[in-house]
């Protein structure tokens, strides 16, 4: 366990949902006899941060005898919470709820035995009414469930810049993959990058919503099954697809902000990225780039997938042992409730897990993505930890790495198809 959380601290550096390079400063408020409870994440950047602050305010005044210890790890993606988390779990020192990504990604804490089952909870608060049914369904284990989403982001989202798309004499959004091919051929014509790209776990996230596109989202699930054939023609020819768009490609960029700077300043058409890129192009200059929405740039469902949510969630979880059980079980319960969720929501630029939320707080991309969530099939993420776990998701990055040298199709699926054999329950 401490090897593969090594192991995903580096494959996983900077991904999505991250947290600011500050170092957090983890502090608790209130005295006397009141109780702490340790609240681990990795949110400490502007949004995401304040999107916890308003859950705190809530807990602490529905909990007058609880206090909140704010114990985020600064990180992209939760790449250095992880691996410190590990080390607490290891040493039996779990702290009282801790932030994961929803699905396949805390598989390894189930089966190390470090996380208790929330079924009475969810019974309690009626949950399986409130989230969608596809969503329970894909957070649970044998029938159990280990976490409370506090939020969905969207994976399968295609950012594009509609003045380059003008001057290349494209008329819209492609809608499937060959349409977005014939786009990208007239952009390249023009002489501007028709897709930009981050490092390289943005590839695998390029890669899920080609998958998506290219087999529909029941095929897409499917491969996330027991017995699943990677070695399928309908996967070769997703995976000459990827090889094709990827050829279309800029130079690789640091990560995804400077990749989807490209698409805002007009250098790019196009860039494949989840719905976190909506704060960095539309928020103002000192958290973001100040674009305008509908004018800089604009989005639609990656190429094929309209119809089909490729989704990933924040969730917090109910460690075994925690100091402060009752405390955290608290906790979950606010980031359960539908005050919790649309107190942090709009701050996190995300959209709840609930059915029920507060609609007219959601404007604008959050608005579509609301509509969206309410009606689409629903795939999970490859790269944001639902539909594989972290050994898997290791091995599909190691493949991706290579073929973005090799642009050899038969190896990546040999790759796919061996992590697959190696890891699917």
């Amino acid at each position: 366990m401490t090897a593969a959380a090594i192991t995903m601290a580096s494959v996983l550096s900077l991904s999505a949902c991250g947290g600011g390079e500050q170092a957090a400063q983890p502090s608790a408020s209130g005295g006397g006899d009141k109780q702490q409870v340790e609240v681990f994440s990795w949110w400490t950047g502007p949004g995401e941060a304040d999107g916890l602050q308003a859950m705190r305010k809530i807990f602490e005044q529905q909990n007058p005898t609880l206090t909140f210890f704010d114990a985020a790890v600064a990180g992209g993606s939760g790449d250095k919470a992880k691996a410190l988390l590990q080390s607490k779990l290891q040493a039996d020192t779990p702290p009282d709820t801790f932030q994961g990504h929803a699905g396949a990604e805390l598989q390894g804490y189930i089966k190390a035995g470090d996380l208790e089952e929330l079924n009475s909870i969810y019974d309690e608060l009626k949950l399986r009414e409130a989230f969608p049914e596809q969503l329970v369904e894909q957070i649970s284990v044998d029938g159990k469930i280990y976490s409370v989403p506090v939020n969905i982001h969207r994976s399968n989202v295609l950012w594009f810049n509609p003045t380059v798309l003008k001057d290349a004499g494209v008329a819209g959004a492609p809608k499937s993959i060959d349409e977005f091919v014939a786009a990208m051929e007239k952009v390249k014509a023009k002489g501007k990058i028709p897709l930009s790209i981050g490092s390289e776990w943005t590839v695998t996230h390029l890669l899920e919503s080609v998958l998506l596109g290219s087999l529909g989202t029941d095929g897409y699930n499917a491969l996330f099954k027991a017995g699943a054939d990677w070695n399928s023609a309908e996967v070769t020819k997703a995976l000459e697809s990827f090889k094709t768009i990827l050829s279309y490609a800029g130079d690789p960029q640091d990560d995804w902000q400077p990749a989807a700077k490209q698409v805002a300043d007009g250098e790019a058409a196009f860039n494949i990225m989840g719905d976190w890129a909506y704060g960095y192009f539309h928020n103002p200059p000192e958290g973001g780039l100040g674009k305008t929405s509908k004018t800089d740039f604009d989005w639609a469902p990656s190429p094929g997938t309209e119809g089909s949510y490729l989704w990933l969630s924040d969730s917090f979880t109910l460690p075994k042992g925690a100091k402060n059980r009752d405390g955290a079980v608290a906790w979950l319960k606010v980031a359960a409730s539908k005050e919790g969720q649309d107190a942090f929501n709009p701050l996190k630029g995300s959209i709840p897990a609930r059915k029920d939320a507060d609609q007219s707080l959601y404007t604008d991309y959050l608005a579509d993505a609301l509509k969206d969530w309410a009606s689409n099939k629903l795939a999970g993420s490859i790269q944001h930890g639902v539909a594989v776990n972290q050994p898997w998701l290791a091995s599909i990055n190691e493949a991706v790495g290579l073929f973005i040298g090799t642009k050899d199709v038969a190896a990546l699926q040999k790759a796919l198809a061996d992590a697959a054999t190696a890891n699917a329950q």
